[in-house]
């Protein structure tokens, strides 16, 4: 597959990295796809599986064939899973066509080995029970950038209420942080939020995944991506705090110490780590917002 063939690998790399907002449109809907670029999403996610009705898969992938940008936000496609009959399809159009990553539905280790090695990033979409158990294994794997969680068909397989988000989620949320991290990679996207008239709703739990060690979230309707973006980008007060944090540790560092004093509370190398990170991060959202929209105004 050819990976990156708009900006190089190392810059598409670096944009999933900081990735925070991805928008799934139907593969299938001529007038969705063209709304998703403009939308200012991190990631446009074009979907041949749930959104897409059997009938219509191969006009799904002639669209997809036919409409990927050469800029704009980053050009994901999820396929269908590897335990149906459509998949080998899929990835077959795929093949050779400029794609930034590929989301797998239903992620285990065998539907990743039935992908293989070769070819672009993954987004493993971690969405059962099964999936959840082996989520280290899944965000292990070489191709594998990012886990995901989908939260309705995993909240189905458990009998969870159909608002389910806070206590119902806890658990999967923090199991793909914990094994993302202790894999090495990204931090985890989190649900959908299904209720797309509710921009409340959905910054309320982006802010209650964001506490929880997420980074980012997925969307299904454009006004929710601003939310998302803002709630999952260090905030100015952040930003400040992690200024003075690393400025006070160096300046002690110089003197002699370990330790500092910021805002009243002691800071030390794993604060200064913390606010390293946040600095990095602002840096990186900045400038993946400019590229968007600089890709954007190109379109």
């Amino acid at each position: 597959m050819n990976f990156g063939a708009r900006e190089g690998a190392v810059d598409v790399t670096e944009r999933l990295r900081a990735a925070r907002s991805l928008l799934f449109v139907p593969a299938d809907d001529r007038r969705k796809v063209a709304r998703a670029w403009t939308s200012g999403a991190d990631a446009v996610v074009l979907d041949l599986e749930d959104a897409v009705a059997p009938a219509r898969k191969q006009a799904g992938r002639q669209l997809v064939s036919e409409v990927l940008p050469a800029t704009g936000p980053l050009r994901i496609v999820r396929v269908n899973g590897t335990d149906t009959p459509w998949a080998a399809e899929d990835l077959r159009m795929l093949d050779g066509m400029s794609v930034d990553a590929v989301m797998l539905p239903k992620a285990s280790p065998e539907s990743l080995s039935a992908v293989g090695d070769e070819g672009p990033p993954v987004i493993a979409l971690v969405e059962t029970a099964a999936g959840l158990r082996r989520a280290y294994e899944i965000a292990s794997h070489a191709r594998v950038v990012a886990l995901a969680l989908g939260g309705a068909d995993l909240g189905a397989e458990l009998s969870w209420a159909e608002d389910a988000a806070a206590e119902e989620l806890l658990h999967a949320r923090s199991v793909l942080v914990v094994d993302s991290a202790a894999a090495g990679i990204r931090a985890p996207f989190d649900v959908v939020h299904l209720a797309v008239g509710d921009p409340e709703g959905a910054r309320v739990e982006a802010e209650r995944a964001r506490r929880l060690g997420l980074g980012g979230k997925l969307c299904v309707h454009p006004r929710q991506v601003p939310v998302v973006n803002t709630v999952f980008a260090p905030s100015q007060r952040e930003r400040e705090w992690a200024a003075r944090v690393v400025r006070a540790l160096d300046e002690a560092l110089e003197l002699g110490s370990a330790v500092a004093v910021v805002d009243g509370k002691l800071v030390d190398a794993p604060v200064a780590r913390r606010a390293r990170a946040t600095l990095r991060a602002a840096e990186a959202h900045s400038a993946s917002s400019v590229t968007t929209s600089k890709e954007a105004q190109c379109n």
